[in-house]
């Protein structure tokens, strides 16, 4: 049953600054306002105004004036919330924000729960369940590519898929299950022919949709770069130069780092996640020998592996390492060479890393990491694996873990429904899996949803949201 008292909560960053906004929700967020409203126009009240309107004022309390205020309306159902919504913007000072906050509660409004505003309009009817998660991730998104994904779903694009899924499966489900109650007349209103095509149809999104898990988790959650390397090639000093901080010890002695250091940059509008690992060697160091492993271990986790080699040294130990790592990765998995070191290195073995052959997923980049030169050479080759320019509006990729874990067991069901057309199983069995598949779809928009699964996606939300 959907909470009928009007809520009020700060929705911008914590903190001082410039400007607050603090947010109001439900039928009597314009009357709550409107006692503590004082506009320079004695006879103006805040309730006979229009919406989406904006009127300057003071908001007084027991005759103090706390501040100098501009408020905005929104009545419903044209608002956010679909509820009345009022906007108040003060000054930025933490007190100004509390002292309003505190005089709102006073005169009947309560605090908000974390994502309660979006939890309205989702359960008004303003957005979906899918459209209502992607709030919170357009929020949270930390490079372009996040962004557009995150705006794509919040208009919709997600959901208009899996709508008309929906659509196309109920239409099969009806006809099949009224062949059921005609079962003695031994009739057929579901054309089977023309079902195992929709079928196959819905296998191929979803199967689409569940595959792009991987992009889109990696996209929103920033490319896994491992940068692996023997001991002292310099794998340290570029991941500070990348990073353009002292993160990781750069030092002569051999062995250094011996845990793998994680920290994610934002470059070009993509968001790396940079492992810098262990140095491959032979060591009889056990702590340095379980950061070994620990590097192997984030090879199969990166989408991108910096293999950094010394030029110093001869061509044939820069090939066997080369030739090792390339074992140690699928080919679904981007290679760069990092070829370091090259205002010293050998003049043969830089000359023979030039001829190297190299695989589809494989490139080759020659720098100094100590004075950052050909450092954008390396960016625009990292950058290039997830070109932004390449997901259109149209495209659904999928980045919500969710999501991912229903559009599986949908697939699965969906699989079932093609084997039992293959197999001539019964209606009513034909008729429990499409059903099935039907109630996962149903779980991503929010058509079918339970007060726990609400309040697990709502409580990750920032209040005011």
């Amino acid at each position: 049953m959907l909470d009928q008292s009007t809520i009020c909560a700060i929705s911008t960053s914590p903190g001082s600054g410039a400007i607050a906004v603090i947010r109001l929700s439900g039928s009597e967020a314009v009357s709550i306002t409107g006692k503590i409203f004082r506009s320079p126009n004695k006879t103006k009240k805040l309730e006979d105004q229009p919406a989406n309107s904006l009127h300057f004022g003071q908001i007084v309390f027991n005759s103090e004036v706390i501040d100098e205020v501009v408020v905005a309306l929104f009545r419903t159902p044209h608002s956010f919330t679909g509820e009345d919504i009022v906007e108040i913007s003060c000054h930025g000072s933490v007190y100004i924000q509390q002292k309003i906050l505190e005089i709102l509660v006073e005169n009947g409004a309560r605090l908000a729960r974390p994502g309660e505003f979006t939890q309205r309009a989702f359960l008004n009817g303003k957005m979906d369940l899918s459209q209502a998660e992607a709030v919170a991730d357009v929020i949270a998104s930390s490079s372009a590519a996040a962004h557009k994904l995150a705006l794509n779903q919040m208009r919709g694009g997600f959901s208009k898929e899996i709508n008309e899924l929906r659509d196309q499966l109920l239409h099969f489900t009806a006809m099949v299950e009224l062949e059921l109650d005609f079962a003695e007349e031994d009739v057929e209103f579901a054309d089977r022919t023309e079902l195992r095509k929709l079928a196959e149809k819905v296998e191929l999104l979803l199967r689409k949709l569940k595959n792009s898990f991987q992009l889109g988790n990696v996209i929103k959650n920033g490319i896994p770069v491992a940068i692996v390397g023997e001991t002292n090639v310099g794998k340290s000093t570029l991941l500070n130069v990348l990073l353009n901080e002292d993160k990781a010890i750069v030092s002569e002695i051999h062995g250094t780092t011996r845990d793998v250091i994680e920290d994610v940059v934002n470059i070009h509008g993509t968001a790396f996640r940079f492992f810098d690992t262990a140095g491959i060697r032979e060591t009889v160091d056990h702590i340095e020998t379980l950061g070994i492993e620990r590097t192997y271990h984030k090879l199969t986790e990166a989408t991108m592996v910096l293999l950094v080699v010394d030029t110093q040294n001869p061509y044939p130990v820069v090939k066997g390492r080369i030739d090792k790592i390339r074992k140690r990765i699928t080919n679904s998995q981007q290679l760069i060479i990092v070829a370091n070191k090259i205002d010293v290195g050998k003049p043969e073995t830089i000359e023979q890393l030039k001829k190297l052959k190299l695989g589809q997923n494989e490139k080759c980049v020659f720098i100094v990491a100590r004075e950052k030169q050909n450092l954008e050479k390396l960016i625009d080759l990292m950058t290039h694996v997830v070109n932004t320019d390449l997901i259109n509006q149209e495209d659904v990729i999928v980045s919500n873990a969710r999501h991912y874990e229903i559009l599986k067991n949908a697939h699965a069901a969906i699989e079932r429904v093609l084997t039992g057309l293959k197999t001539g199983i019964t209606g009513d069995f034909l008729s429990q899996d499409i059903r099935e598949c039907l109630h996962y779809l149903g779980e991503i928009t929010g058509e079918i949803t339970t007060h726990e699964v609400l309040g697990h996606i709502f409580k990750n939300f920032c209040i005011g949201k």
